[in-house]
């Protein structure tokens, strides 16, 4: 039923991957899917917001998370399970949406935590994913 799953992961919260990395995983078993890990880095933009830093500080930035990603994708996924890890640049919730669309995903498997009152006033990434999202996204409670 399912060929690609997409995991987003927020590489600096453990909540985001703890218990949805697992269910991702059986569903990957389950179905003979292929597992792709997503996080997305902030672009700094070139305004006064960029000018405070570097000028090679997103290319490091990436290449960290990249490296960051790939060691989860080896300490915490099975060696059977066929994965491959992501980076994208941007808005949250829009580079979950392009990579599923890009990538043909079938499914997103996210974690949420309990909605908290900022979450209200700033709005979920999850949310929005599940809102505009053209496939079946399978959200994970913390």
């Amino acid at each position: 039923m399912y060929k690609k799953i997409l995991l987003p992961i927020d590489l600096d919260q453990e909540s985001s991957w703890i218990r949805a990395l697992p269910v991702a995983a059986e569903y990957c078993q389950i179905f003979g899917a292929r597992l792709h890990l997503l996080t997305v880095v902030p672009e700094f933009g070139t305004g006064l917001i960029g000018s405070f830093f570097p000028p090679d500080f997103e290319e490091k930035a990436v290449a960290e998370a990249r490296d960051r990603i790939e060691a989860l994708a080896r300490d915490k996924i099975s060696p059977n399970i066929r994965a491959a890890c992501y980076v994208a640049q941007g808005t949250v919730y829009e580079e979950i949406l392009a990579t599923a669309r890009d990538l043909k995903a079938d499914l997103i498997v996210m974690a949420s935590h309990r909605p908290e009152l900022k979450d209200y006033l700033l709005g979920p990434n999850a949310a929005r994913v599940v809102r505009h999202s053209d496939v079946s996204v399978l959200v994970v409670r913390n």
